[in-house]
């Protein structure tokens, strides 16, 4: 088994070092064959020095990809393109990994059961939040803090899919389904949406009737970005996760002529905010009244992204979705 690790990065030299240190500490079978493919999209920090000095420490062993398209699904894409591996593996640029993680994460993909795996990530420190964040229980927040990722101690399958700091596929995948959709992730292209480029991928393969595995001994360390701990934060994030919802899952069938978006705009307008925001407002428990605001903040985004798909027309005859085909 070949393996690739890919790690998009954008001006993060101050912490690439760091996370970069811990991958090249992997503990893996001597018969196995990975690398590290880092791959720029576009900095203008130090990221290029500091790549090419792992590159000087440990030949053979770390490659760097420059991708001058601005958005993480173009690097991904590039990544996946350029991997040498028939195994892939994707974490972020902020993170520290255990050194059995690379190993933990892929092994399972040498069985032919799975395509894919998810791992865990836990908090790099202790948080405490504020009262009006929930960081437990079904609606907690850490998953749009830090990534967080803990579905219990023991290895299962999958009925969700990954997040992109740690999971792994393998490339026949990508050459079978196609690559992430650039019309959705992080990027400064304001009309695109941050979240779901990753976990639109594990749907689709889902959807296919691709199973997936979660495999909580490959642990990733995420650090919880303090100014993250913020209510316009998770009120932006949870707009963008409804109107990236709403783009994933594109204009839908038509129906006696009809848009079948055109009925859930009416729902969302004529049901949903306004019973939202009289929940919101209603609600005396801190916690509570702040999980109310988001889903009206989600409601929100839905609500534009299904306008914009009825008004253009174009785009809402587009049959197929926006990612590269690596065939």
């Amino acid at each position: 088994m070949k393996i690739t690790v890919i790690l998009c990065t954008y001006n993060r030299s101050g912490n690439l070092g760091s996370t970069l240190a811990s991958i090249a500490s992997s503990t893996l079978p001597k018969s196995v064959e990975w690398e590290v493919l880092v791959v720029d999209n576009n900095s203008t920090d130090q990221t290029r020095t500091v790549v090419e000095g792992f590159c000087r420490k440990f030949p053979g062993r770390f490659r760097y990809l420059f991708e001058p398209q601005p958005g993480k699904s173009f690097a991904l894409n590039s990544g996946v393109r350029e991997a040498r591996g028939d195994v892939l593996a994707f974490t972020d640029d902020d993170v520290i990994v255990v050194p059995a993680w690379l190993q933990n994460l892929t092994v399972r993909l040498e069985e032919g059961l799975w395509s894919g795996v998810g791992g865990r990530t836990l908090p790099a420190e202790t948080i405490s939040p504020p009262r009006w964040l929930p960081l437990e229980g079904w609606d907690s927040m850490a998953p749009i803090l830090y990534a967080h990722c803990d579905w219990g101690d023991k290895p299962r399958e999958l009925d969700w899919p990954p997040y992109g700091v740690n999971m792994a596929f393998r490339k026949a995948m990508f050459e079978k389904y196609g690559g992430f959709r650039t019309d959705l992730g992080p990027s400064p292209n304001k009309s695109i949406p941050r979240p779901n480029e990753d976990t639109e991928f594990g749907r689709r393969l889902m959807a296919g009737g691709e199973r997936l595995c979660y495999e909580p001994s490959a642990v990733v360390y995420h650090p919880v970005p303090k100014n993250r701990i913020r209510k316009d934060y998770f009120l932006t994030w949870k707009y963008d996760y409804g109107w990236a919802g709403e783009r994933e899952r594109g204009p839908g069938p038509v129906c006696f002529g009809v848009r079948q978006r055109f009925f859930t705009a009416a729902k969302v307008i004529g049901v949903e905010l306004p019973k939202g925001t009289l929940l919101w407002v209603l609600e005396l428990d801190p916690r509570r009244r702040f999980i109310r605001k988001c889903r009206v903040w989600e409601s929100a985004g839905r609500l534009v992204e299904i306008c914009r798909l009825l008004r253009d027309r174009k785009g809402s005859e587009r049959q197929g979705p926006d990612h590269e085909t690596f065939r």
